[in-house]
């Protein structure tokens, strides 16, 4: 799972390089969570790792790559398979939300984990003491994972209005 989350980092590129025409915006939120998530939340706390919830996690990531990268790639070269494309435009109506509360609820699982090893918290001395204390800041990203997929779940939204715009003058011109 963590080699293929990071070979997504390569999705942005594509999209910086012009090989896809897609928002960077949307993908930058979509892989960041991802990998923060998979990284600094899973991997770090060997607790975490067994959680069921973890599991649905991945189940829901996977589900929607599953039809995102084959949509993709098909419409790089320029071939629509319309039970994809539909799909594609259908299925992120229940993944996104479904995968933003399976990440709230592994982060908050995990904050015990943090709190009690404190792993990743840090003391800096400066001219004033800093303490660093990750569950806090934990917390605050999940406001921003929330504002990420709400952002990528209006990108979507759009893209479906213009797909089934789209479809509806197909039909007419028939």
């Amino acid at each position: 799972m963590q080699a293929c989350q990071l070979l997504s980092v390569l999705e942005l590129l594509h999209i910086l390089t012009a090989l896809e025409k897609k928002s960077f915006l949307a993908t930058f939120f979509q892989v960041t969570e991802r990998l923060v998530i998979l990284f600094l939340v899973i991997t770090s706390q060997e607790e975490v790792q067994s959680k069921c919830i973890v599991c649905l996690l991945f189940f829901l990531w996977n589900l929607w790559d599953v039809i995102r990268y084959p949509y993709l790639l098909l419409s790089t070269i320029g071939i629509d398979y319309p039970a994809l494309t539909w799909l594609y435009h259908t299925l992120w109506i229940p993944v996104q939300p479904l995968s933003l509360v399976t990440e709230v609820f592994t982060v908050n699982e995990s904050l015990p984990y943090f709190e009690a090893l404190g792993t990743y918290c840090y003391t800096m001395s400066l001219p004033f003491v800093v303490s660093i204390h990750f569950p806090y800041i934990l917390k605050a990203y999940l406001v921003l994972l929330s504002a990420g997929v709400l952002y990528t779940c209006n990108h979507l939204y759009s893209k479906r209005k213009l797909y089934l715009k789209q479809q509806e003058l197909k039909l007419k011109v028939k």
